[in-house]
């Protein structure tokens, strides 16, 4: 039932994503972000949607893999579109195309829509690449490196990306133990897949309670291996792993660097996503 939950697992591999350095590809998903954000056309989300096919192929990680990703939050992708479909409330140039009661579809609604699902699509498609070519271990020590000059203000960096780190282990854990649970209840006659919503609500009940018990005995158990192992935070610790920025990180850099520049220029030459679907409109 919930496998197809990628965020938090870790694809092995030997590719030119997974050998960069962490902090680097934090850095270049961010950057990757304000491109899907700074793109006010489809030409910028076509460049972008170009990279991320660009890195799923350099990362060596299988596209359905990527794209199971998507499943876990369709939901949400298509209830946000739908919510932009009805409820645009910018200036139309047309008659709406649709009017009925407190609804009004119009030619500007109907193009947001489209394209408030890609953003959050490439969104979501390009975080879990972090995830998926990134060990826990790896993203931790990179949070920490990149948050270092917050400890100046007695920040605490290392615990905070600890708590992310176990965050992130614990995500397919806890996934794992609830397919078991779930697998329990179904030899037992619970019945998971018909019935409407409230009915599905229900029978979600006897699989939660279990779950939050092994998972506050998982973290029980967590915190007595902690206090057994002496550790005290951050202070005198060392790292085993130095991190290294490389000739890969330099590369990705200066791509992610023209793929901003590139967006920019679209946006300032072709406009926004109105004006040039307008345009197209125009000729026919």
């Amino acid at each position: 039932m919930l496998n197809d939950v990628t965020f938090g697992q870790y694809y092995p591999a030997k590719s030119f994503v997974h050998n960069m350095d962490p902090r680097a590809k934090i850095v270049l998903i961010i950057a990757f972000i304000v491109a899907i954000f700074l793109a006010r056309n489809f030409f910028g989300l076509a460049a972008v949607f170009l990279v991320l096919v660009f890195l799923v192929l350099l990362s060596r990680v299988p596209f359905g893999r990527v794209l199971r990703s998507i499943k876990m939050i369709l939901f949400v992708i298509v209830f946000t579109a739908i919510l932009n479909l009805f409820f645009y409330s910018g200036e139309s140039a047309y008659e709406p195309l649709v009017d009925w009661w407190i609804f009004t579809i119009t030619y500007e609604s109907v193009v947001n829509m489209v394209f408030l699902a890609l953003r959050l699509f490439l969104l979501v498609m390009g975080t879990s690449i972090l995830t998926l070519t990134t060990t826990p271990v790896a993203l931790t020590d990179g949070i920490e490196s990149l948050l270092t000059p917050l400890k100046w203000i007695r920040f605490p960096v290392h615990e905070l990306a600890l708590i992310m780190s176990i965050a992130l282990r614990f995500i397919p854990t806890l996934t794992d133990e609830t397919n078991r649970i779930i697998a329990a209840q179904k030899a037992r006659g619970a019945n998971f897949e018909t019935g409407g919503l409230i009915r599905r609500a229900k029978a979600m009940l006897p699989v939660l309670i279990p779950l939050l018990v092994s998972a506050f005995r998982r973290a029980e158990d967590l915190g007595d291996a902690m206090d057994a192992r002496c550790y005290s935070g951050a202070k005198g610790r060392t790292k085993y792993k130095k991190l290294r920025f490389t000739w890969r990180d330099l590369l990705g850099v200066l791509f992610f660097a023209a793929l901003i520049t590139g967006i920019v220029f679209l946006n300032m030459y072709l406009g926004t996503k109105f004006d040039i679907i307008a345009q197209i409109a125009s000729l026919f």
